[in-house]
């Protein structure tokens, strides 16, 4: 019996040394140098591995074919030649474990994404990313510590004893310069400090009219480009496209010389722009940064604080008093595509008298139900198709012929790898950060389970509620339509890349049922168009994606015309 009993108990043992050697087969250290930082750092520490060295590892990370390896830990308190070990048990993307890596040649290279500390208003203290000037990037975030890249080899016996020392910071970045037409400005904002507790800004890149300077007397109608974490003023140019510019090919739009046809755009804009028929009027491109994103969706939200009224009611009132701006809610006017058009279209239905009218191209989802092919309200999973044999992924990415490239599982692995508790400056976890409420330690509740997919409903009543713009276009038409009449214009591929027509098509299906008044806008589709189509039937989307600036105009025209009220100024900005 005691023999028995004592081989029973080598079994086990032997089973569970097993079970530590597996875990354990990986082990990688990484720490920085003095010379990177001589302070304690936050952050989220990533340990990154490449097949070829055509770029950095840290430049070939994303969701789709074409990713490399990423692995994630959270740091507290991390000092120089504090060494922070990876081994099988850290969480990783698109293997789940460094055991899962093939075997062969790697280039390896660590990043550390830094964190600051924030007293929120909550009463909550929270660590994030502050963005530094570059829109909320990880992979070239000022400040960050990161080491050159250099080859490894893994073999039978996975990774052992490799040790890594980050010593590089990556540099701040040049803010743009003014010139005659463009000119860039940077406010506090109190309401964000307030909520923030540390000084928040705002800042704009301001096109100016023709003949700003030599007509003293104009006031301008504003429009406003919404949009990402622009670094200048895009699309504008001065000068012909350079004869020496090298084609380059765009794989996206497959289109060759394509950095020659943006210049071209950008330089027929500004012909266009000083022609004697042209409206005069601004038209700005926003920075709004936060720590969850590379902009802040331009609304008031739990988690963020009160970014649309900062933009609303600062920001706006700012560039208006400095650069002539008429300062009244009949002449602004809302514009833009992707997150630019969710902006858009939320901008103006959360603040329908403060503008005029918005044209939301392929928005982000405008209807949960349709939130990209989840619904949120019914389904349980957002990662899988319900079935009781069989395990389908969600689609996230299709192009224009349906092929897909990534689900939301892939998307949102990565973004766990990234960053937890939302914290990856990516797209899911930023409508997270935009639509929930805050959880018990001042970051924003989860719409599902990261990991599972599993799907929260107490947080998806909350988003219906709050953000879902047809549900609450529907629940307050009685007290928003007078206001919203001839306003509402949206735009979208029928092969939206992320499948954000599916929220349109029910958007458009409330709209048209709309009476007292009926909306008297329009909602247009481009036939086999991708992300982001923006309404011109005419021309390809990789053209009409770079006239934003122009191709609204005559709408915005007839729509003032239509609606400013007696005694405006509709003379003084119509100078040739």
């Amino acid at each position: 019996m005691k023999t028995r009993f004592l081989l029973v108990f080598l079994c086990i043992a032997l089973l569970s040394s097993c079970d530590t050697a597996e875990i354990n087969n990986n082990l990688i250290d990484v720490s920085f140098a003095e010379s990177a930082s001589d302070k304690a750092l936050d952050g989220r520490l990533l340990l990154m591995l490449s097949t070829n060295n055509e770029k950095e590892p840290r430049f070939q990370i994303n969701s789709g074919l074409t990713t490399q390896l990423i692995f994630g830990v959270d740091v507290e308190n991390m000092k120089a030649g504090d060494e922070i070990s990876f081994d099988d048990s850290v969480f990783g993307f698109p293997y789940a474990s460094l055991r899962d890596v093939p075997q062969g040649e790697y280039y390896v290279q660590a990043l550390l994404h830094t964190y600051e500390t924030f007293n929120l208003e909550t009463g909550h203290t929270v660590k994030l990313p502050m963005d530094n000037g570059e829109g909320q990037q990880w992979n070239r975030s000022p400040g960050n510590v990161y080491n050159e890249p250099f080859k490894i080899t893994i073999g039978d016996n996975g990774i052992q004893d490799l040790k890594i020392s980050m010593d590089k910071v990556i540099p701040p970045i040049e803010e743009a310069e003014d010139t005659k037409w463009i000119k860039h400005i940077k406010i506090k904002s109190e309401k964000l400090s307030k909520f923030w507790g540390r000084d928040m800004y705002l800042g704009a890149h301001i096109l100016l009219p023709k003949g700003f300077d030599e007509n003293p007397e104009a006031k301008y109608p504003l429009m406003v480009f919404q949009g990402h974490f622009p670094s200048d003023f895009g699309g504008f140019r001065t000068t012909p496209p350079d004869p020496d510019t090298k084609p380059e090919f765009s794989s996206r739009f497959n289109v060759e010389g394509y950095n020659i046809i943006q210049q071209q755009e950008a330089y027929d804009f500004y012909k266009r722009w000083n022609e004697p028929d042209f409206p005069r009027f601004l038209i700005i491109e926003i920075q709004h940064p936060t720590p969850y994103y590379d902009d802040s969706y331009a609304v008031n939200s739990a988690s963020q604080g009160p970014y649309g009224d900062a933009i609303t009611y600062e920001l706006i009132p700012h560039i208006e008093k400095e650069f002539r701006g008429m300062g009244e809610g009949w002449s602004r006017f809302l514009y833009g595509g992707s997150t630019g058009g969710w902006e858009a279209l939320a901008v103006q239905v959360k603040y329908p008298e403060e503008y005029n009218g918005c044209f939301a191209a392929c928005p982000d989802p405008i209807d949960f139900r349709a939130y990209c092919l989840t619904n949120i309200y019914e389904d349980k999973n957002a990662y899988y198709y319900e079935s009781d044999h069989k395990k389908l992924e969600v689609p996230a990415h299709r192009d224009y012929l349906g092929q897909i490239s990534s689900t939301i599982k892939d998307e949102n692995h990565l973004e766990l790898v990234l960053g937890t508790k939302s914290r990856s400056g990516q797209q899911w976890d930023i409508w997270e950060a935009t639509y929930s409420p805050q959880n018990n330690e001042g970051y924003p509740e989860r719409i599902w389970d990261k990991k599972t997919g599993e799907i929260n409903p107490e947080v998806a009543a909350y988003w219906k509620e709050n953000f879902d713009l047809r549900h609450i276009l529907e629940r307050d038409w009685d007290k928003l339509g007078d206001n919203l009449k001839g306003k509402i214009h949206i735009y979208c591929g029928d092969m939206d890349n992320y499948y954000l027509n599916n929220a349109v098509y029910l958007m458009e299906d409330f709209l048209e049922q709309t009476t007292d008044p009926y909306y008297d806008g329009e909602v247009l589709y481009g036939d086999r168009a991708e992300h982001c189509w923006n309404g011109d039937p005419e021309l390809p989307n990789h053209i009409t994606r770079m006239r934003y600036n122009s191709m609204y105009v005559p709408k915005i025209m007839k729509r003032i015309a239509e609606s400013a009220p007696a005694g405006a100024d509709l003379r003084s900005w119509r100078y040739q």
